[in-house]
């Protein structure tokens, strides 16, 4: 996905294989120009399973040790706001339709010098039904007590899986932000739906083209985490969610008539077995594996 991108418009990546020896990986890491903390994710991932920061060598190792796919060592970006963009274009034309605009942040707690994690954890009330499985990723510090004012993140990924908050900012959209979006989609002429998640320094850095890093490029399979931003009423959200399905068989077929080959029942029916045994496992991981600071 990240070769549809222009050069520098996202962070810097390398890809590193399950199995190798860890003292490749640490040769790889080196010869790539990181230093910590950076991020490392699953290459095929979804909803933030097994996204986490490193910090140290053996964190990383622990990591590598643990997960048995693919995955990345990329860059962390510190910019203050990100934000998700949903973007889809029919490909006979020029512009195309950013259908939500969003902000995201991740799940937090306050530390007040009184409660531990594991009080604050239960206070919050955006996080109650993933409270569980945060609690097992930071049940080494759950009797800690924050001082004042310490700002102690639950996830580092803003999905909403992993209780992130999303906010909708739909009326940041004008001409300006459309045209940034459609630059994006020609540049490989190949992007024509899905969503982009980006951390930016401002709105209007964004607009400008600069002070961005987009961390993902989510294609058909992207989620309309929009209709979860604003308060929509369900038939609202499923009208949505129904509009965006219709854009994507119109592209899909539009592609097919100029022959691009469409996949059998069997070969998608694999596909998505595969996806959904990956997911799974990831899932199960995740919930397990303990979150680094």
């Amino acid at each position: 996905m990240y070769e549809q991108l222009p050069p520098g418009t996202y962070p810097a990546t390398i890809y590193i294989q399950p199995g190798i020896p860890f003292n490749n990986v640490e040769q790889m890491v080196l010869d790539a120009g990181f230093k910590f903390p950076f991020i490392v994710k699953p290459n095929v991932g979804m909803m933030g399973f097994m996204f986490r920061k490193i910090s140290n060598p053996a964190q990383l190792k622990q990591y590598h040790e643990t997960l048995p796919i693919e995955y990345l060592v990329q860059e962390l970006i510190d910019y203050p706001l990100e934000i998700s963009a949903f973007y889809y274009r029919m490909p006979n034309e020029t512009k195309g339709t950013i259908s939500g605009f969003l902000k995201k942040e991740p799940p937090y707690i306050t530390g007040d010098g009184i409660k531990n994690i594991a009080e604050l954890i239960n206070e919050h009330e955006g996080i109650k039904f993933k409270r569980e499985d945060i609690v097992t990723r930071h049940r080494e510090r759950l009797n800690d007590v924050l001082p004042v004012n310490t700002v102690y993140y639950l996830s580092h990924a803003s999905n909403r899986v992993q209780g992130g908050k999303l906010l909708g900012i739909d009326h940041e959209i004008d001409q300006v932000l459309q045209q940034f979006f459609d630059e994006l989609s020609h540049y490989s002429g190949k992007f024509l739906y899905g969503r982009y998640d980006i951390k930016c320094k401002s709105v209007e850095d964004l607009k400008a083209g600069r002070n961005f890093s987009i961390l993902e490029f989510n294609g058909a399979g992207a989620g309309t985490q929009h209709v979860y931003a604003n308060k929509y009423t369900l038939w609202q959200a499923c009208s949505i969610i129904l509009h965006h399905w219709k854009m994507l068989a119109r592209i899909s077929r539009y592609n097919h008539q100029q022959g691009e080959k469409v996949w059998g029942i069997q070969e998608g029916w694999r596909h998505l077995k595969a996806a959904k045994k990956n997911l799974m496992m990831l899932k199960r991981m995740d919930a397990s594996f303990p979150t680094f600071l």
